[in-house]
């Protein structure tokens, strides 16, 4: 799969970090494309395993389904956002200090009900509450949701770090139009 070469190299994930990044994120937002081509993109929790990312909506058809259905291709991007810092002296001279992965490649649904009980007990290890006396791997709703995974075929990622005090601003003037006048 071919995709752009990343503008900014200075700011590239390296592929363990994206790929970390993909895995420990709370929500993810999956993208498939609609029949007009036009996209679509749905937040969904999650579960990275492998070469795959797990994901599950519900079986009534909707747009997801049918997306995926008639038309593989799909994207699913996880971000951390870090905290919001000034380098210059306008408002505008803002940035973001972040983390960002996208992972590309085609999606299906899993039919096969073992394959779809092994999703929920990895997303319940992720994200359950562990309170005791719940049965564990009990699963009676399984033919109500659908399960998507998605096969990574690429994987890109990047971060913009939040830069140390001495030079975010007042202390370094970083403004990015210094003949500016307000």
């Amino acid at each position: 799969m071919s995709s752009p070469q990343l503008r900014r190299q200075d700011r590239a994930l390296a592929d363990s970090a994206a790929r970390a990044l993909i895995e420990r994120a709370y929500c993810g937002r999956l993208a498939t494309i609609n029949a007009d081509g036009s996209p679509y993109i749905v937040p969904l929790l999650h579960v990275f395993s492998g070469d795959e990312i797990g994901m599950h909506n519900t079986a009534a058809r909707g747009h997801l389904r049918s997306n995926v259905e008639r038309d593989a291709r799909a994207c699913f991007e996880v971000d951390e956002p870090v905290k919001v810092f000034d380098y210059g002296r306008f408002e505008c001279d803002t940035g973001l200090a972040y983390s960002s992965a996208i992972a590309c490649g085609p999606v299906r649904i899993v039919d096969d009900r073992a394959a779809k009980i092994r999703f929920f007990d990895q997303l319940l290890a992720k994200y359950g509450t562990g309170v005791p006396g719940r049965p564990k791997s009990f699963y009676p709703r399984l033919d109500e949701v659908t399960v998507y995974a998605l096969a990574v075929a690429r994987i890109t990622g990047k971060q913009c770090p939040l830069p140390p005090i001495s030079v975010q601003w007042p202390a370094l003037d970083r403004t990015k139009s210094p003949n500016a006048k307000p």
